[in-house]
């Protein structure tokens, strides 16, 4: 399936709960991979010390019906990259015009220059209890952040979103 400027919704759930929800472009589906597009849809801003995420930063975001992680393209609103910011979530499902996205907590940061490449809130995921409730899915969660920390460290992760 292709579309091109399709307005869709993004819900990204965690824990069972949507954690936040926003309009976004639909730029491309292949019917496995979806690419949208979206202004940073948080209040205010967020700084995570080794980027900050504002108003007007736009997002171009990749979500795979078969793998288990999501990449998003960080760029100012001049067009400037900051970097690609990657959760490690189940396989997107997109019903009609909603596209749902579920956090398992990890992410992964690379910076424009791919000088910094670091993983994120490997406590929040241990104290999720996911490994408890869903051993195979907690599996796939850190095979996912193993593999795309991997393709970070080397020249191939631009080829995710080709």
């Amino acid at each position: 399936m292709s579309a091109n400027s399709a307005e869709l919704s993004v819900a990204l759930v965690k824990a069972g709960r949507t954690k936040i929800r926003y309009a976004a472009t639909l730029l491309h589906d292949d019917g496995t991979r979806l690419a949208v597009r979206a202004p940073w849809a948080g209040d205010g801003v967020r700084d995570f010390g080794f980027v900050r995420f504002e108003a007007g930063d736009v997002f171009t975001e990749y979500f795979w019906r078969d793998r288990w992680y999501a990449v998003k393209e960080v760029r100012t609103a001049a067009g400037v990259l900051k970097g690609w910011y990657c959760d490690i979530t189940r396989p997107a499902v997109l019903t009609g015009t909603e596209l749902v996205v579920e956090d398992l907590d990890l992410d992964l940061w690379r910076s424009a220059d791919g000088t910094d490449v670091r993983r994120l809130d490997e406590d929040e995921f241990a104290e999720s209890g996911l490994a408890g409730r869903d051993p195979e899915a907690a599996a796939a969660a850190v095979a996912a952040l193993d593999e795309l920390e991997r393709l970070a460290r080397g020249d191939e992760f631009t080829g995710l979103l080709a």
